[in-house]
């Protein structure tokens, strides 16, 4: 697939690099956009686009763009964009606030402009087997989801970009960063969520401002519960896991990642892949897959495809903002809810 769709990137950092690539091949990879000029030009050089130290010329040679800044700066460039009608894929989270998704969402409206959000473990084989049992029938209703999350971040890490580790420029911590893939698949999975009682605290990286850990239970609109484990406290990371179990008493699910989650521009993509670890439908066993040899670009990949060919097919995002608001939702209810000492409705 190469569309004639020229596109754009705004942030030339680590992620974007994964995102650059796919552009190049699936679209007319036409400009990039940094605050620092520099950076832009030698990441433009790389891929054969053009830099611009200016986002307002950028958009003027575009029909769409991905925004990879800090979660903090997702609506600056988005919302200009959005508002010519030009597409726009943002890398998770949507933003840092409810406030911001929604500004997004209402600037895409009067531009009459597409926004997804980057989810790309939506796209894992047993991801998919898993919501196609579900939507199948084979648990019956799901009433119960949790999300369990063993990882690990360096001090090495933190120090790797001058704005991680701090409310003002990251927005959080491991709920806002490396959590809200997970988050996603939670409520793709159960449905809307109706109320959440959460904790976060800072374990043992006395080096950042942001949380290590976060714990939560959810209550989901069909009457299901949930609960999520959160933590970047474990080395090494060991796993991380989402399990749905149904009304009927059956349960699938799936290992998403071993050890410790990926890191943009620092991990190898000799990860260990995603598989079905939970899967006690009677008749059969857990499906099985050929992992792809480089798992890391071979799924943004699919996401950036899905972006492009959504436009052109005038067709639903497998990862629409929408559900990208419910997982903004669901992290500040839980910071909220450790703050107020109480429930927070969603």
């Amino acid at each position: 697939m190469h569309t004639g769709m020229r596109t754009g990137l705004v942030g030339c950092g680590k992620v974007g690099h994964l995102h650059a690539a796919a552009l190049s091949e699936l679209s007319t990879f036409t400009g990039v956009c940094d605050h620092d000029p520099a950076r832009a030009a030698a990441f433009a050089a790389q891929y054969g686009a053009t830099p611009y130290a200016d986002l307002e010329t950028m958009l003027g040679a575009v029909d769409a763009i991905v925004i990879c800044t800090p979660h903090p700066l997702h609506a600056a460039p988005a919302l200009p964009a959005l508002e010519r009608g030009i597409h726009v894929l943002v890398e998770k989270p949507l933003a840092a606030t409810v406030d911001d998704c929604d500004r997004m969402l209402e600037a895409a409206v009067r531009g009459r402009a597409r926004l997804g959000v980057v989810s790309q473990r939506r796209f894992f084989e047993p991801v998919l087997a898993m919501k196609a049992a579900i939507a199948a029938g084979k648990i019956g209703q799901p009433i119960l989801g949790t999300v369990a999350m063993f990882s690990w971040r360096d001090e090495a890490y933190y120090r790797s970009d001058p704005w991680r580790g701090k409310w003002s420029t990251e927005g959080g911590g491991v709920l806002i960063n490396q959590a809200p893939h997970h988050l996603d698949i939670l409520q793709w999975m159960m449905g809307p969520m109706r109320e959440v009682s959460g904790e976060w605290s800072n374990l043992n990286h006395p080096y950042v401002e942001v949380e290590d850990t976060a714990l939560a239970n959810v209550r989901f609109a069909n009457g299901g519960l949930g609960n999520i484990v959160c933590s970047l406290s474990q080395n090494p990371g060991i796993h991380t896991k989402i399990h749905i179990h149904g009304k009927n008493g059956y349960s699938v699910g799936t290992q998403t990642d071993g050890g410790a989650t990926f890191i943009a521009g620092m991990s190898g993509s000799a990860l260990e892949p995603a598989f079905n670890d939970l899967w006690t439908i009677p008749g059969e066993t857990a499906p099985t897959y050929n992992a792809p040899a480089d798992p890391i670009p071979h799924y943004h990949r699919l996401q950036v495809k899905d972006f492009l060919e959504a436009i052109d097919e005038n067709r639903p995002f497998v990862s629409p903002a929408e559900d990208g608001r419910a997982v903004v939702a669901l992290i500040q209810g839980i910071y909220r809810s450790s703050r107020e000492r109480r429930p927070v409705a969603l």
